[in-house]
C-alpha cells in the first residue's frame, strides 16, 4: 500500500524589500540568489577599510562617489552585493548622484577585505558578479596573507605582497600605497 509523501518545503526566496527591512545590528548583509546572507566583518575589518579610505579619498575627484560597506549594488543577475569600499563613477548615478536605496550596477572599483571565513568560491562569485555588472577593477584584500589580489578583468591577476606598491593607475591616477600599510 503506497504511503503519502510529505512535500518538501519550498524555501522563501527573499527580496530588495526584505534587505531594506533588515534590522540595523551592526552586521552586513547582502541578497544573494534569494537568500539573505550574513557577511563577515569584525574589527580588524573596520580598521583596514577605514585606512584604505582614508588614503584613497585624496585621490577621488568630482569624477567618482565613494562609498563605505553600508552600500548596496544591484547586480546585473539581481543580487545585492555590498563591497567594503567602492568609486563609481558619478555619470552611472542617477542625475549624478547616489539613489536613496541601492544603486544600479557594481561600482567602477569594488573592494572587499576577506574575513579567514570565506570561501575562495564564493570570493570569485563576487568578483565575477561585479565585472559582469560594470565594475573596471576588483581588489581583495587578504589580511591574514598580507595581499592584495588585484583584478583588472574576471581573469586577469595582480598578487601584491606586504613589500609591494597597490596603484591606481587609470582609475585613481596617482594614488599609491605600500600593501603592508594596509595591514599595519
Amino acid at each position: 500500500m503506497p504511503t503519502a509523501r510529505a512535500k518538501p518545503k519550498r524555501k522563501r526566496r527573499y527580496t530588495e524589500q526584505d534587505l531594506l527591512n533588515m534590522p540595523d545590528d551592526g552586521r552586513k548583509y547582502e541578497l544573494v540568489d534569494g537568500r539573505i546572507q550574513v557577511v563577515p566583518t569584525g574589527a580588524r575589518h573596520g580598521k583596514i577599510g577605514f585606512r584604505l579610505a582614508n588614503k584613497v579619498s585624496p585621490f577621488i575627484t568630482d569624477r567618482y562617489e565613494g562609498f563605505d560597506s553600508s552600500t548596496g549594488f544591484r547586480m546585473a543577475g539581481g543580487n545585492i552585493r555590498s563591497p567594503d569600499l567602492s568609486l563609481m563613477d558619478v555619470k552611472r548615478l542617477p542625475d549624478g548622484k547616489p539613489p536613496v536605496d541601492f544603486a544600479d550596477g557594481a561600482p567602477d572599483l569594488a573592494v572587499e577585505i576577506v574575513s579567514p571565513t570565506e570561501n575562495l568560491k564564493d570570493l570569485m562569485q563576487k568578483v565575477f558578479e561585479y565585472f559582469e555588472s560594470g565594475s573596471r577593477e576588483v581588489w581583495l584584500l587578504f589580511p591574514e596573507r598580507k595581499q592584495v589580489h588585484r583584478y583588472t578583468a574576471p581573469l586577469e591577476l595582480e598578487v601584491l605582497n606586504e613589500n609591494d606598491l597597490l596603484t591606481g593607475d587609470e582609475l585613481l591616477p596617482g594614488f599609491e600605497v605600500r600593501v603592508k600599510e594596509l595591514f599595519e
